[in-house]
């Protein structure tokens, strides 16, 4: 079965090579591990450890987050990178809503915000609204019918990284 990817309110093929880590994995495994050529998303440790060979290869590079990364720590790199994949390995583990918002209004990320993970169908309006602008949705579930809970709520309140206004500031204007 195909991956189901959901990138700027389109299902669409995912072209990345994903090369991942043990949860065990210190630095030094960071470090010695092969990245691949071609586009590939790379856990941000091993960036960190592979930075200056990486900066040299013409490939596109991702990075991924685990809740528990500090994203303060890729700050002036944010911008290199094609997509940033933000993990969710719970569905109760609600860090990667900040980290988007992060990236996107405190560091300026412009490109692929990706939510990877134990993600719903309910909670990509709110993904939305802080900044992802792509879902890796889980085997099992529709993504057509993800697809579509995007646009179950024709108005917002709040404002957000999506609509910075709230309605009471819109409607004044």
């Amino acid at each position: 079965m195909s991956k189901q990817l959901i990138k700027d309110r389109q299902l669409v093929d995912d072209h990345w090579q994903v090369v991942s880590l043990s949860d065990e994995a210190t630095a030094d495994d960071a470090a010695a591990l092969h990245v691949p050529a071609g586009s590939v998303l790379i856990p941000a440790p091993v960036w960190l450890a592979q930075r200056d060979a990486l900066l040299a290869r013409s490939d596109e590079i991702a990075v991924s987050l685990a809740p528990t990364f500090a994203v303060e720590d890729l700050a002036d790199d944010v911008q290199r990178f094609a997509m940033i994949a933000v993990e969710f390995p719970k569905f109760t583990n609600g860090r990667g809503y900040s980290t988007a918002r992060l990236l996107r209004e405190r560091y300026g990320f412009r490109g692929e915000l990706r939510a990877v993970g134990n993600i719903g169908r309910d909670q990509l309006f709110y993904l939305f609204r802080v900044g992802f602008n792509a879902f890796l949705i889980p085997q099992g579930q529709n993504a057509e019918e993800a697809l579509q809970s995007l646009n179950d709520f024709p108005e917002v309140y709040q404002g957000a990284v999506d609509q910075p206004l709230p309605l009471f500031r819109r409607r004044t204007a």
